[in-house]
């Protein structure tokens, strides 16, 4: 076999295994619905109070029915012929076979203008016939609507069925336009988005295998923003090999740039996924199963990135060489404006430093104004949806906890105590206790069960105030044992478990990319100046969000995980392109000395990790074609926050802080640097 043969097979051999081997397994994108949970309970602890009264209401309650529930009013009060009508339209729901159970008869509202009845539809359904129902329930006089569980349940579905479809598209399309703007290139552009759909395909795969095999619990959030970080973070990389491999290309034949094109962009591309994996796994410490989960699968999203970048692309572009950049004309193309920029920088580092410290100082000052401590349900759609406007209807004309009571379990001889106790608490309409077929409380291993109606929404947050009220009043109750849970509960044990988690994940996650940055740069002034800036990047950020959350979108408040989240991604992402550039200031300072090091490494990785945050950001803005309020708020503080990271950050702050320390920065490295 020739040299030439040698050196070429094994390239091929690369293309043919990703593409027969991966290919085919892009197929699991489509079916990561299957293996969703949308349980709320399913992502709290099992020593969430609310939990472990989930797993004590089977013996009261029939937990395999969720409910619809069907509410008619009118602007005047409803007859009899009306309330008939409404009677027929519950009998046709009854003879076409959708209910679980048996639905409740219509009941009249105190103000004689509604009527609610409760449909028991099979909890096991991915797509609960609520459509339907809302069809049979159509009567003439009276407007219906149908909310309840089951109705938000199928709400919920429907927005994430984008997910599969129109997100991924528009993440896709996205990419490809900036590439073909940025690069003026028709194969680079579509070699990059190939290699991202490959990595996203396998990842898809194996987070479908564990999913299906209970080993992670998988929801629409997670599987979206795993799309989008697979996308984003395997263009980052792909980038960063393809403009070095166009920078050696311009001195050396293809084989030998791309050799030297790959040894020098291995480390930092191979250092970035592991900070980003390495951060992300950082959510393995949350009481919340949905957070923890998302930590494995966005680290198997982002070494299914990394693994295609350094397999699948160095043989695509070795077999196109310099075909891959056709039409563009040079491969050396200029660096005027990071030329004027170093020059900036190298004469007025000081000033150029603290100016922009300041500018993101003063932004930060708003972060404190961000309000996380959660929204209510009905706050979670961007738009109205039905089971929304069912749910206003509902709290216009009954108790707004009607359908989705809090649930007390307490010791059968305590009962009496417990019933009159719940009673009393602020914010409770009414108490009832759930009875066996003779009407007698149901007693099951000595223990009784309350339904406490809510005088506010159940999703809203007087209620679950009301919720802490009860557990306060009944906790000390004697020889009760009370624990209360219910859908208010879990709402209210999860915030609780979102707001520790917070305190605890963020320090940890700061330390761990901390002692990566540590080893991978061989110092500790440069580590700890790139947390920091990272660290000022992200308050400036929650500050920005703050104002536009409340005076641009004027959204209601946020999910106490936003916090979380966009700290999670922004340091990780954000400490990225800090890597990006500094591997490569140390390259040069080593060659060059320290401060000539930071202005040839500014120049020569300026333009790459501007159009790579700006790939990023508009990948992440693609979440919010979603219309949930978390996606969109989450796309706004990651897609900003990297653009302030690639833009000013590691073009003006890094730079300038490194330019004024001089060797300082690499302190204590043993090796000797020039000035």
């Amino acid at each position: 076999m020739s040299k030439k043969w040698r050196r070429w097979l094994p390239l091929a051999l690369v293309l043919l295994i990703w593409i027969a081997g991966a290919g085919p397994l892009g197929q699991y994108t489509g079916r990561l619905g299957e293996v969703q949970s949308t349980d709320s309970t399913a992502f709290l602890p099992s020593t969430a109070e609310s939990t472990r009264v989930a797993g004590l209401r089977e013996g009261f309650e029939d937990r395999s029915t969720v409910p619809a529930i069907v509410v008619w009013e009118s602007a005047d009060e409803i007859g009899p012929d009306a309330e008939k009508r409404a009677a027929a339209a519950i009998d046709r729901i009854r003879e076409e076979g959708i209910a679980a159970g048996a639905p409740s008869p219509p009941l009249r509202s105190d103000d004689g203008r509604a009527l609610q009845a409760v449909i028991p539809l099979d909890a096991a359904l991915d797509d609960p016939p609520v459509d339907r129902i809302r069809e049979l329930a159509a009567v003439p006089g009276l407007q219906a609507h149908v909310t309840g569980s089951a109705a938000v349940g199928a709400d919920l579905s429907k927005a994430f069925a984008g997910i599969d479809g129109l997100l991924l598209m528009v993440a896709l399309g996205v990419v490809l336009l900036i590439l073909l703007l940025v690069y003026r290139s028709v194969l680079l552009p579509l070699v990059v988005i190939f290699t991202a759909v490959l990595a996203l395909a396998l990842a898809s795969a194996l987070v479908y295998l564990l999913a299906d095999r209970g080993m992670l619990t998988l929801d629409g959030q997670t599987q979206g923003i795993m799309f989008i970080l697979v996308v984003g973070a395997a263009t980052d990389y792909a980038l960063l090999l393809a403009v070095r491999y166009r920078e050696e290309l311009a001195a050396a034949d293809a084989w030998p740039a791309l050799k030297r094109a790959w040894r020098a962009s291995l480390a930092p591309i191979t250092a970035s996924a592991f900070t980003v994996a390495a951060g992300l796994l950082t959510l393995l410490l949350s009481d919340l199963n949905s957070n923890r989960s998302l930590g494995p699968v966005a680290a198997i999203g982002v070494g299914c990135a990394l693994l295609a970048v350094i397999t699948f692309l160095p043989a695509a572009l070795a077999l196109l060489g310099r075909a891959a950049y056709w039409p563009s004309r040079r491969l050396d193309r200029g660096h005027k404006v990071w030329d004027r920029l170093a020059g900036l920088i190298s004469r007025h580092p000081r000033r150029t430093w603290v100016t922009t410290a300041l500018a993101l100082g003063v932004l930060a000052l708003f972060m404190p104004t961000l309000k996380a401590d959660g929204i209510a349900q009905s706050d979670v759609f961007l738009n109205k949806e039905p089971s929304i406007v069912g749910q206003e209807a509902l709290q216009r004309h009954f108790p707004s906890g009607s359908g989705n009571p809090a649930v007390v379990v307490v010791d059968a001889d305590a009962l009496q105590d417990a019933a009159r106790t719940a009673q009393a608490v602020e914010g409770v309409a009414s108490v009832r206790p759930v009875a066996d077929p003779s009407g007698e409380p149901k007693v099951v291993d000595g223990r009784a069960m309350l339904q406490a109606t809510l005088t506010d929404a159940p999703d809203s947050a007087a209620a679950m105030d009301t919720v802490a009220g009860l557990r306060d009043a009944l906790h000390p109750l004697p020889g009760a044992d009370a624990l209360v849970g219910g859908y208010t509960a879990s709402q209210y044990d999860t915030r609780v478990t979102a707001e520790h988690d917070r305190s605890l994940i963020i320090p940890v996650a700061l330390l761990v990319i901390l002692a990566i940055l540590a080893l991978l740069l061989r110092a500790m002034t440069a580590p700890v100046v790139l947390i920091l800036t990272v660290v000022l990047s992200f308050a400036a950020t929650l500050g920005v969000a703050s104002l536009v959350f409340d005076h641009v979108f004027g959204f209601p408040g946020s999910d106490p995980s936003v916090p979380l989240f966009g700290f999670v991604f922004l340091v990780a992402l954000g400490v990225d392109y800090n890597i990006f550039l500094m591997t490569r200031v140390r390259e040069e300072a080593f060659e060059h000395g320290a401060r000539e090091g930071v202005l040839r490494g500014l120049v020569a990785t300026g333009g790459v990790i501007t159009s790579a945050g700006v790939v990023l950001a508009a990948t992440f803005g693609a979440l919010a074609v979603l219309p949930l309020v978390f996606l969109v708020q989450l796309a706004f503080i990651v897609a900003f926050g990297v653009l302030l990271d690639a833009l000013v950050v590691r073009s003006l702050l890094v730079p300038a802080l490194a330019y004024d320390l001089g060797p300082r920065m690499w302190w204590p490295t043993r090796r000797k640097l020039r000035p």
